[in-house]
């Protein structure tokens, strides 16, 4: 298996808005380090191309979702400066099947790494927490995939955008924090933040001993999205999304060609 290869093949795809056929249709052999190596050098390109890592993000961040699919602990994914929305416009011409989720956006102060890691060290190395939106969109034909297929095109990573005002870690209890979500003025999702791992900061708590696996780390700095609050859902051209977050405000975003 020619990993470097299948790296180059996703990320053409991920460039391009392409959809492309499962990589475990034609390597069934692959494995969850395989995929993230085929991560890591698809991400890779868009770096050496001027992208820049800004941080990660994280998936199957529920239980429920773990358990639907078969795994025992999240996935992981990479943030590139290009992915994220200055202005509360998605512009979906070059994405395939979008769809948003609300998130919380943690931005850490100092490095986070080891298998060690603590609750309390996450804390003590978060400057503040953003509300914030994600987008995803697999490039996966008819967005069929396996555990595999998804670590390797990056979680289905695509833009995400943060809230315009950021917020102590101290300010709230974040497992407690309501969240609901709007299409064109109709209610289609609702949560709480306990549903990414019963409490959104075991998120990072994961992520960091993940990455410890990889000998990567959490750098000063980065942005860190926690995982959905609720289920994702579509968006068309001519959709206004709002997400309303307990506390913290309304997120808007605007649909667009």
């Amino acid at each position: 298996m020619d990993l470097l290869q299948i790296a180059k093949h996703v990320a053409d795809h991920q460039k391009n808005g392409q959809e492309m056929d499962k990589i475990s249709l034609s390597h069934p052999n692959m494995n969850v380090e395989h995929a993230y190596e085929i991560q890591k050098l698809s991400m890779d390109q868009a770096i050496n191309n001027g992208d820049r890592l800004i941080g990660w993000k994280m998936g199957l961040t529920s239980k429920a979702k773990q358990l639907s699919v078969g795994v025992e602990e999240a996935i992981y994914g990479r943030l590139t400066s290009s992915m994220e929305l200055t202005e509360p416009t998605l512009h979906i011409g070059n994405l395939i099947h979008p769809r948003v989720e609300p998130e919380f956006a943690f931005i850490l102060n100092k490095e986070l790494k080891g298998d060690q890691i603590t609750v309390r060290d996450v804390w003590m190395a978060t400057e503040c927490i953003f509300p914030a939106i994600e987008v995803i969109d697999s490039r996966y034909r008819n967005f069929s995939f396996t555990l595999e297929d998804v670590v390797a095109d990056n979680a289905s990573s695509s833009k995400f955008i943060l809230g315009n005002q950021a917020f102590s870690p101290y300010f709230t209890s974040w497992d407690k924090v309501g969240v609901s979500m709007a299409r064109n003025g109709e209610t289609v999702q609702s949560g709480v933040g306990a549903a990414v791992l019963d409490h959104p900061v075991k998120s990072i708590v994961e992520l960091v001993k993940m990455l410890d696996r990889e000998g990567f780390s959490v750098k000063p700095g980065m942005v860190v999205l926690a995982g959905g609050i609720t289920e994702a859902i579509n968006v068309y051209n001519g959709d206004v999304i709002e997400v309303h977050y307990d506390q913290l405000g309304t997120l808007k975003l605007y649909v667009e060609l």
